[in-house]
């Protein structure tokens, strides 16, 4: 396979984790959402999350003050509402009502869950120690909500420059699954 040289500031288009999510928080009274493509998955139990959030955006704060949020996995008819919640600021704009999304009680923490959305992941806060050299905060999912349908909702990632891709057929190779590849 022949290669060329790649701008390194896009390698995000190989190695983005996982779909986009939009991360509620909540602080002093207000909420807010944000859209975010820079999460992983650090740990099965407890269930651990990392998720890098830019010190620029106005949930930054929110979030290392209340020390939680949420993260809710939005599905692909939700696309144009997750780009405009990307594209503005929780600091002069309620989200929830700019993009008639629903405001759902979350039921471990203060932070808002977004009805719409396939997947609510209640998080707290457990590690930030490099929160001020790389904005990265580590959470625990304390509680979930999901759809049961479908199991494999058509989630979708980025590719930076405004290019997205949905998630596509699942391949099921779960005969080669041995658990011990967890451990």
């Amino acid at each position: 396979m022949k290669k060329e040289p790649f701008p390194v500031s896009n390698i995000r288009r190989f190695l983005e984790p996982g779909p986009i999510v939009l991360v509620g928080s909540h602080w002093k009274g207000r909420d807010n959402l944000m859209t975010l493509g820079w999460h992983v998955v650090l740990e099965f139990s407890p269930s651990l999350v990392g998720l890098m959030i830019s010190s620029g955006n106005h949930t930054f704060e929110m979030v290392r003050q209340s020390k939680e949020c949420t993260i809710n996995v939005p599905t692909l008819p939700l696309i144009d509402k997750v780009v405009g919640i990307g594209n503005c600021s929780g600091a002069d704009t309620d989200k929830f009502e700019k993009f008639e999304l629903t405001r759902a009680d979350s039921r471990e923490v203060e932070a808002p869950s977004v009805g719409e959305c396939h997947a609510n992941l209640e998080c707290r806060l457990v590690e930030d120690k490099l929160v001020p050299s790389l904005n990265f905060f580590v959470f625990e999912v304390v509680a979930a909500r999901a759809a049961p349908r479908p199991k494999y909702p058509k989630t979708f990632h980025y590719y930076g420059e405004g290019k997205f891709m949905t998630a596509g057929p699942v391949v099921d190779r779960s005969r080669l699954f041995k658990p011990s590849m967890l451990l």
